[in-house]
């Protein structure tokens, strides 16, 4: 048994595309010859692997597989924080830290496709164009600007309403002080390896919120929501209203360079490996 406790994110090779080979009892949302997509807790890196139901998705002949496999983790945590958890209205200003990466651009997209503007940060110019490229209305490189002060520039004090945070880290600390009344921040994940600490003085004084966001229990938890939420993306990603971006992709043999890159966030987008 594979042991899965919060904060611990997915493992790698944890999501998959391909053919049903064959479903258990009681399954009836799909059947062997259907192509789906499918996120399971570890070993999507083989040519066969095992489900649970519940995380298998049907997609339709216009998404490739290389699409879908790189998909349903950024597209469906994205979602869920910004829609379920940050409650993201059209018009409000969003923030998306570590833009560049899976679930970073998934949240720029999404952002603007909820009404948003949408405010990318991340670590070089070849990454924030990147976000231009999926629809950032402004961007900041935080290895050479100031956070805190270019937010103020860039909503004339005002601040952001939503921070979407899958790095944690020092910069935080200063998107959330950049909050507006009643802003809330996202917290997605600490790909930067360091777990930050907050003032608890910082929420009163803004009557702020900090909202966790665990997609993969939630897939578990709330079923039934996690497949309407599911349906929704596949039929914008068939439509072609959301574009994933897979920027690299490896033979199976060449799996723990993909790894690799992630780790060392030399990837944009998704990289996807192939068996």
């Amino acid at each position: 048994l594979y042991q899965f406790k919060p904060p611990m994110p997915f493992a790698p090779g944890c999501e998959l595309a391909g053919i049903v080979r064959g479903a258990g009892d009681g399954v009836t949302h799909v059947k062997a010859g259907d192509r789906v997509l499918a996120i399971v807790m570890h070993g999507a890196f083989a040519q066969q692997a095992v489900a649970e139901a519940a995380r298998v998705v049907p997609i339709p002949a216009q998404i490739g597989f290389e699409t879908a496999a790189a998909f349903m983790f950024t597209y469906g945590t994205s979602y869920h924080a910004l829609k379920d958890r940050g409650q993201l209205a059209r018009g409000e200003t969003l923030l998306v830290l570590g833009a560049a990466g899976g679930v970073g651009l998934a949240a720029v997209e999404l952002g603007k496709l909820l009404g948003a503007r949408v405010i990318a940060a991340a670590s070089s110019e070849e990454k924030l164009e990147a976000c231009r490229s999926r629809g950032a209305d402004a961007t900041i490189d935080y290895t050479r600007e100031d956070l805190r002060e270019r937010l103020k520039q860039l909503t004339e004090g005002r601040g952001v309403d939503v921070v979407y945070d899958p790095v944690g880290g020092k910069h935080t600390e200063p998107a959330f002080r950049s909050l507006a009344w009643r802003g809330r921040l996202l917290v997605v994940g600490f790909a930067s390896g360091e777990i930050p600490k907050l003032p608890f003085n910082l929420p009163l004084l803004k009557g702020a919120s900090i909202v966790g966001v665990f997609w993969g229990d939630f897939t578990r938890r709330e079923a039934e929501l996690n497949r309407r939420n599911m349906a929704q993306l596949v039929e914008w990603v068939a439509a072609g209203t959301l574009k994933p971006l897979v920027s690299a992709r490896y033979p199976l043999a060449q799996g723990a360079e993909a790894i690799r890159d992630v780790r060392e966030r030399r990837a944009r987008g998704k990289v996807v490996v192939l068996p």
